[in-house]
């Protein structure tokens, strides 16, 4: 499921920055019959660009994400907690297989606890 999930993602982080790209080269090279005429397209333009060079790093987290999962299962310790050294819940696992922490110790961080369990 890590494998897939990281060939997936490696695709849509290309095809993005691809798209980027060939936005940020049309404006470089002054094509003018793709430039905006009003302010106002030039800064959806901007916006649709910085959006989406924030989908770019959102998904080049997960996949730092998915290669520390493969490397806990090189080392035999994926699937434990990386908190409480506690089993995570294998339907977590399932939604999130490259998941650090159990879902109690999520929860419990999400609730302001901090490292109280």
């Amino acid at each position: 499921m890590l494998l897939e999930k990281r060939a997936e993602i490696l695709g849509d982080v290309n095809t993005l920055q691809g798209e980027a790209l060939n936005a940020n080269r049309q404006d470089a090279a002054g094509d003018l019959s793709s430039m905006p005429i009003h302010m106002a397209d030039l800064g959806s333009d901007n916006y649709e660009l910085e959006f989406t060079l924030g989908l770019i790093e959102g998904e080049r987290a997960i996949l730092k994400e998915i290669d520390e999962a493969l490397e806990r299962i090189r080392q035999g310790s994926y699937g434990l907690c990386l908190a409480t050294g506690s089993p995570i819940g294998k339907a977590r696992l399932r939604a999130t297989p490259w998941a650090k922490y159990c879902y109690e110790y999520s929860l419990a961080q999400e609730q302001g606890q901090g490292r109280g369990l």
